[in-house]
């Protein structure tokens, strides 16, 4: 979906920048999903922590600013389906010069049905282009308010996409949350500089900036808030039941992704990731199956999918954090099997990638490789290790593991030890700077 909303753009962007905005720990697929869609130029700027859109916005706003003073941004969100590219961007061009005349523009969907999942726009006075003010935002309403907006013909979707100037955005955000603005300006001038590929902002800065959504902090406030309907076959994919819309259905109104194997189940969502998922005589369900954890859901009640995972948060559990397949600059690992006192992982290194010249004080290792051919430091050694091949790391031993060929790399990493964190990694060198210890 981050590539789609990325191709979404061509044409329309093909004198502007780029820019990508997301958390730290997704920055490797993040620049990975840029190189596959053709867009390496692309900015990508990286949060220590989450806070929401508002901060987020503000610091892209102070950046496109210092590159162009009357920069326009054009904010989407990454989870979007649109079906129709070239309405919705006939609907950009259209909104380009009410943007420029000082509106905050944000896309109102056309609402085809009564959704509770969604908060409206009330729609005002109109503007040029078809656009209108917006006269309120309405929070997600119950069944029986959201019949009436739709019926009524006055209100919309609030899609979360928006458009204005960068220097619009920052005055209206100073003058509704001034700390928010001061402490992106912070994040920003205390950035890391170190490295091409990407920004972090300033974690101290970033860390104390107010959490808020662009919508409570600025467009609910300001009086230069204007919509402009947009029909384009729009879906935020922010709930299984509305994933479960946009796939195709067999004759018994099944979704299948996976190894699925349904007898008497109809108008279900059915995902099998690792295993072989097995359905008999249900019903209006979503069941997804993932090597992290199962999901069994009424499929009309998916969308409170989220409270579950703030529940496992406040529980404690790594699932709420952690996947068993975690993405690295190099590559990637997966963690086949964890015990006490040991630990089983598949690394993937893609081609010429190399690990961290390292030493644990608390765990030794097994390498085996299984595809590929492996480039080791072994305390004072060099070894090449081929498939079959296997070496062992005592607790304390220097070592680094490459992929100096063109083709992918396996390894089956045996840990043992008593203790088996991620934190016991003392990174002596490494080639993405990412500081002595892993965390």
């Amino acid at each position: 979906m981050l590539q789609q909303t990325v191709n979404r753009l061509e044409g329309l962007c093909e004198h502007s920048d780029l820019m990508l905005i997301g958390n730290r720990e997704h920055r490797t697929m993040m620049t990975e999903q840029l190189v596959e869609c053709g867009w390496q130029d692309a900015s990508v700027m990286l949060e220590p922590v989450g806070r929401n859109t508002a901060p987020a916005i503000a610091v892209a706003a102070i950046a496109a600013m210092e590159q162009q003073e009357d920069a326009m941004l054009l904010v989407l969100p990454a989870d979007h389906v649109i079906q129709n590219t070239a309405g919705f961007q006939r609907t950009v061009e259209d909104m380009y010069e009410i943007a420029r005349q000082g509106y905050m523009i944000t896309f109102g969907i056309v609402a085809d049905r009564p959704d509770t999942g969604f908060g409206y726009i009330r729609r005002g006075e109109p503007l040029e282009q078809g656009a209108f003010k917006v006269d309120a935002f309405v929070e997600k309403p119950d069944l029986a308010h959201a019949e009436k907006y739709v019926v009524s013909g006055d209100y919309y979707w609030n899609s979360g996409m928006f458009m204005f100037t960068a220097e619009r955005y920052l005055a209206e955000l100073e003058k509704f949350q001034p700390e928010v603005l001061m402490q992106s300006r912070r994040a920003w001038e205390e950035r890391d500089k170190r490295f091409h590929e990407y920004t972090v902002f300033g974690e101290a800065a970033f860390e104390s900036c107010l959490s808020i959504s662009i919508d409570y902090a600025v467009m609910e406030q300001t009086d230069k808030a204007a919509m402009v309907p947009l029909d384009v076959g729009w879906n935020d994919v922010g709930s299984w039941s509305a994933l479960y819309r946009e796939l195709q259905h067999d004759d018994a109104g099944n979704a299948r992704r996976g190894d699925v194997l349904a007898s008497h189940t109809s108008d279900c969502l059915l995902y099998a990731h690792d295993r072989l998922l097995v359905t008999e005589g249900i019903n209006d369900l979503v069941i997804v199956e993932t090597a992290d954890a199962v999901l069994v859901s009424d499929k009309n009640s998916s969308a409170e999918t989220g409270q579950l995972a703030k529940q496992l948060q406040s529980l404690g559990r790594e699932q709420a954090s952690y996947h068993k397949r975690v993405f690295r600059p190099w590559g990637s690992y997966t963690v086949l099997e964890k015990g006490a006192v040991h630990q089983v992982k598949r690394l993937t290194l893609k081609p010429g990638a190399i690990l961290s010249l390292q030493r644990h004080q608390h765990r030794s290792e097994h390498w085996v490789v299984v595809q590929g051919k492996a480039s080791v430091v072994h305390g004072d050694d060099k070894l090449v290790l081929n498939e079959n091949e296997s070496t062992y790391i005592p607790a304390g031993m220097i070592h680094q593991l490459a992929n100096m060929t063109d083709e992918e790399l396996d390894v089956i990493e045996v840990q043992t030890g008593s203790y088996l964190e991620e934190d016991d990694i003392e990174r002596l060198d490494d080639p993405y700077n990412r500081g002595g210890t892993a965390g």
